[in-house]
C-alpha cells in the first residue's frame, strides 16, 4: 500500500472516529478524484486554487443574509452603535490582512504548510474546529514569524 493512500485512510479513520463529516467527505472526494484517473489534472488545480475558491464560497455564505434581506443597512447602522460591533469590525480587518500573508506562506513554504495542515486536521477531527484553519493559521504563523524576526534583529 502506498504512503499517500495509507495517510488518507488514516485521515478517513480519524474523521470517522471523531464523527467529523467534513474531513470524511474531503478525504473521500480526493480518493475518488485520484482513483478515477483525474489526479494529474484536478489535484494540481485544487491545490493552486482551492483555498481561494473556498474563501469565495465562505464569503458567499456570509453574504446570503444580506441578499435575502435578513440583514440590511438599518442593521448595519444599529450595530455601529455597539462597542462589540467595532471590536468585530477591527477583528475582521485584522484577520483578513494577516490571512492574505498566510495564503502566500501556504503557497511558498512546504514545511510550514505540512504543519498547518496537520494542525488543521487535528483541530477539525478532534476539537470540532472548522477547516478555515490553514489560512488563518498561516496568517497567524506569518505574523508570529515576522515578530520573532523583528525581536531577533534587535538582539544582535
Amino acid at each position: 500500500m502506498n504512503q499517500p493512500l495509507l495517510f488518507m485512510l488514516l485521515l478517513l479513520a480519524v474523521g470517522f472516529f471523531a464523527k467529523n463529516q467534513t474531513l470524511m467527505i474531503a478525504v473521500a472526494v480526493l480518493l475518488v478524484i485520484y482513483y478515477a484517473g483525474l489526479g494529474n489534472s484536478v489535484l494540481p488545480f485544487i491545490q493552486s486554487k482551492g483555498i481561494q475558491i473556498g474563501v469565495t464560497i465562505i464569503t458567499i455564505a456570509v453574504l446570503v443574509p444580506i441578499m435575502t434581506g435578513e440583514i440590511g443597512l438599518k442593521d448595519l447602522q444599529g450595530a455601529m452603535g455597539s462597542s462589540y460591533a467595532w471590536i468585530a469590525l477591527g477583528s475582521g480587518i485584522f484577520v483578513a490582512v494577516i490571512a492574505a500573508n498566510g495564503i502566500q506562506l501556504l503557497q511558498n513554504d512546504p514545511h510550514i504548510t505540512v504543519a498547518l495542515v496537520v494542525g488543521t486536521i487535528l483541530a477539525v477531527a478532534v476539537f470540532g474546529g472548522v477547516a478555515v484553519g490553514p489560512v488563518i493559521g498561516a496568517g497567524i504563523a506569518y505574523l508570529a514569524m515576522r515578530t520573532v524576526e523583528f525581536f531577533s534583529s534587535l538582539g544582535g
